[in-house]
């Protein structure tokens, strides 16, 4: 893994491959440059238009809109990478880290992290419901099924650890469990066999998630932002940074923009702007696919909840497309990391998402019929695989994202890292950077952002190993 972490990290390559919610790209904001040419000065310089970016200038525009200017570069199309790339998952399963958090952290940290990825959850909903965002919002239900005896021992541990450690009522410890029959016969799915072996399912678990167009998400907080006066310059990538005067000088192709706060929203991407970051923020390569459904399953696909399927090291998740939506029943599966060689290494450390690992592939299209077998059925008439694709993860090597102030370098702010998980951590995150430039960093803050989120020089001077607990439900290019 060391050798995979020192990979010099790149800015995003051109010519990526299209994703399933890219397809056609936004005809308004996908190749705009609110002013033809680029701004030589800003208040406050956002570098990357996903979701982080996106909720880093709406909670800036809310004060004093008038009296700032913001701009934001896009090294490609608006919101085109993890955030347009990613599954759509809203899904915390903060009972799949609780226990890690709290015997390395302490339990009220657990707490606090867990209450924060369901608040998350539920400002995202709220925020597209409230201004009509159409993202094809599905508040639902989840099912993680479970095939490995070990990790269903595991989850009643924890959600036992969690009740207890939380008032009573708790919504983000409320968790249902699902026995064996229960499973197959309420989710359709069934026992079934990988590279010879067979894996039973052991049981599941519910609880609240949800699902929507991130893409569409992001790009209608973007739209909601540019109407408040936000300059969005797309196909404008960052290629250096220097500390001028009071402020930073941001070069670029186009030319340079010379700003008094600079913010990184560039996840995977960050170390090739600040290289402290090298072997810190770990780019890692996900992949997605979006299958038509088989012949057989219910409701046309359409299926009420959302999964997980949670195995001996590894994981897929899997979305299913909402009545209503476009292409409505589709199947969107992404994950079988572990399934590649050497259980993913060759992953970490690229941000090639132009291309496919095609051992991946090959899993990823055989998971559908052998997780729902006979109720899969035959494949659709137009076949099975309608769209692939990957993208570009950032990986930290204590498991939680990089927010805040980069010690040392004034007006330098940077959320990063999200561990395939940016769906319940972006939004929150961003609110709490904003409250950190803004000086609002106290007491209130404290009560609900971790601190263990924060960078920090102790932070930026540990190693990076891998992930150390992956996640039911990915939200980026992995996942959700």
């Amino acid at each position: 893994m060391d050798e995979r972490a020192r990979i010099p990290v790149t800015l995003p390559v051109k010519n990526p491959t299209q994703s399933y919610w890219q397809d056609p790209p936004d005809p308004e904001i996908a190749d705009l440059r609110t002013t033809p040419d680029l701004p030589a000065t800003a208040d406050t310089l956002i570098i990357g238009s996903g979701i982080t970016g996106a909720a880093v200038a709406w909670n800036l525009l809310q004060t004093n809109p008038s009296s700032q200017s913001i701009v934001m570069l896009e090294a490609r199309q608006a919101c085109s990478g993890a955030t347009g790339r990613n599954g759509g998952h809203t899904k915390a399963a903060s009972y799949r880290s609780f226990l890690h958090h709290a015997q390395h952290h302490g339990t009220p940290t657990a707490i606090q992290i867990a209450r924060l990825e369901l608040d998350n959850i539920l400002a995202v909903h709220a925020f597209a419901r409230e201004h009509a965002i159409p993202c094809d919002l599905s508040a639902c239900n989840t099912i993680d099924v479970i095939y490995d005896p070990a990790q269903w021992d595991a989850a009643h541990e924890t959600v036992d650890a969690m009740r207890a450690a939380m008032p009573e009522g708790d919504p983000a410890a409320e968790y249902e469990f699902y026995d064996a029959a229960e499973v197959r016969e309420r989710f359709y799915v069934h026992d079934g066999e990988y590279a010879g072996r067979e894996e039973k399912v052991c049981g599941g678990v519910g609880y609240f998630a949800g699902s929507l167009s991130a893409y569409k998400f992001g790009v209608g907080v973007l739209r909601k932002c540019l109407e408040r006066g936000l300059n969005l310059q797309t196909g404008t990538a960052a290629a250096g940074l220097e500390r001028r005067g009071e402020g930073w000088a941001v070069r670029t192709e186009r030319g340079e923009v010379v700003a008094r706060r600079v913010v990184l929203a560039t996840n995977g991407y960050t170390a090739a702007l600040v290289k402290e970051f090298q072997g810190l923020c770990v780019p890692m390569r996900g992949q997605i696919t979006a299958q038509r459904p088989g012949m057989a399953v219910p409701m046309g696909g359409c299926l009420p909840t959302t999964y997980s399927f949670i195995y001996e090291k590894g994981y897929e998740y899997m979305i299913p497309r909402p009545a209503g939506s476009r292409f409505a029943g589709d199947i969107i599966m992404g994950g079988g990391l572990v399934r590649a060689p050497e259980d993913g290494l060759y992953e970490y450390g690229t941000t090639d998402d132009a291309t496919l690992n095609e051992g991946i592939s090959e899993y990823l299209k055989e998971t559908t019929p052998r997780y729902f077998g006979p109720d899969w059925g035959e494949d659709h008439r137009a076949g099975r695989v309608r769209k692939e694709w990957t993208g570009i993860m950032g990986f930290s090597p204590d498991g939680f994202p990089f927010v805040g102030e980069m010690p040392r370098q004034k007006d330098l702010w940077v959320a990063c890292a999200f561990q395939g998980h940016g769906m319940v951590l972006c939004w929150k995150s961003a609110s709490a950077l904003v409250e950190m430039m803004e000086g609002r960093d106290g007491q209130e803050l404290d009560a609900w952002f971790p601190s263990v989120f924060r960078v920090s020089e102790d932070r930026l001077a540990k190693t990076f190993e891998g992930r150390l607990h992956a996640s039911a439900a990915p939200s980026t290019a992995e996942g959700s």
